[in-house]
């Protein structure tokens, strides 16, 4: 059974189109990551989805019930922000009660979810202290708190760890995780983070521009981009484009030059060769580059090199060690060829 159900969703604010003709379902109990650049309208379905702001045309289902025309409070879900948005007044306990009391909740039901909900995410040593005496990380975990005591059908998230540092939003992507296991409900969670998107989704609803470009499991979207856009969101480093052209059963590029041979090749004529830099280390090959700079990333060095004004990039071990200008060659066979023509995948 669809937990939600997103049909034909559009949306203007004025003469500008933020959504177009937006589509997708999300199982219930499973996490769905809406990603994108910025501007893409990921957070305007959020909004549309928590009655936040009405869609110009389409409808929004929750667990079988229409959403349309019904108030926020009135829709079951519950909304973790980017912001915090607690309280500054009220100690961790009353920001976790707050929405219960609101509801008219019995004080019993109320003590009983607080107390569960802060033993869930860690935070009871936390109860009695200010919003203001909390880090970063502890105040995310409040808010998305205030969200689990509602025991809601559908939790939205908007970019909760944005604001958090590095290492922070490591360990928070991981409470999440075990956070969505234990819980089992529905969650629609909005990133720019690509990390957080594979890592998280059992889903991906990738957007660009107001419409969707793909959507499925972060797996099958990150090996088989269905366009070119796709291609190069998803990955870091980017994926390498090399405009060509298939002869027979080759790729053939000009600049740089090398050519590639295709298991299964296209029908001919022009078209652009994605190659992952992952799978592209130095060794023997067709695909010759001089060496640009070496960047030193985690557990590996990405390489960028140059053949004329062509420019791309490859990885080595974190210790490969050559001097800038130095001849290196690649081999593009050893890669796996994502082919693109008029930006549609082909193969």
């Amino acid at each position: 059974m669809s937990g939600l159900i997103i049909d034909n969703l559009s949306k203007s604010f004025g003469p500008e189109r933020v959504l177009e003709g937006v589509g997708f379902a999300v199982e219930q109990g499973r996490l769905a990551v809406l990603l994108g650049p910025s501007g893409c309208g990921k957070s305007t379905i959020l909004r549309l989805v928590a009655g936040l702001e009405e869609p110009d045309a389409g409808s929004i289902t929750l667990e079988g019930r229409d959403l349309a025309g019904l108030a926020p409070k009135q829709r079951d879900v519950a909304m973790v922000f980017q912001s915090y948005a607690l309280y500054p007044h009220l100690d961790v306990a009353g920001n976790l009660a707050f929405p219960l009391r609101m509801q008219g909740v019995a004080r019993a039901e109320i003590q009983a979810k607080v107390t569960e909900a802060a033993r869930l995410l860690g935070i009871e040593r936390f109860l009695g202290k200010k919003p203001g005496q909390l880090s970063g990380g502890q105040r995310q975990r409040v808010a998305i708190g205030r969200a689990i005591v509602r025991s809601p059908a559908l939790f939205l998230f908007d970019e909760p760890l944005s604001n958090l540092d590095a290492q922070l939003r490591g360990e928070m992507r991981l409470e999440l995780a075990r956070l969505h296991r234990r819980l089992g409900t529905t969650m629609l969670y909005v990133t720019h983070d690509q990390t957080e998107a594979l890592t998280l989704g059992d889903v991906i609803v990738l957007l660009d521009q107001g419409r969707v470009q793909q959507i499925g499991p972060p797996g099958e979207i990150y090996q088989r981009p269905a366009n070119r856009f796709v291609a190069g969101f998803l990955g870091f480093p980017p994926m390498n484009f090399f405009a060509g052209e298939i002869v027979g059963r080759e790729f053939v590029c000009p600049a740089p030059a090398f050519r590639l041979e295709l298991a299964d090749p296209p029908p001919p004529g022009p078209a652009v060769l994605g190659l992952r830099p992952e799978e592209l280390s130095p060794g023997p090959g067709a695909l010759g580059g001089s060496l640009e700079l070496i960047e030193r990333v985690g557990g590996q060095s990405v390489l960028h090199l140059s053949q004329g004004e062509a420019r791309f990039t490859a990885t080595a071990p974190a210790g490969f060690a050559a001097p800038v200008g130095e001849a290196l060659s690649l081999d593009p066979a050893a890669a796996r060829p994502h082919l693109f023509r008029n930006d549609v995948r082909i193969n």
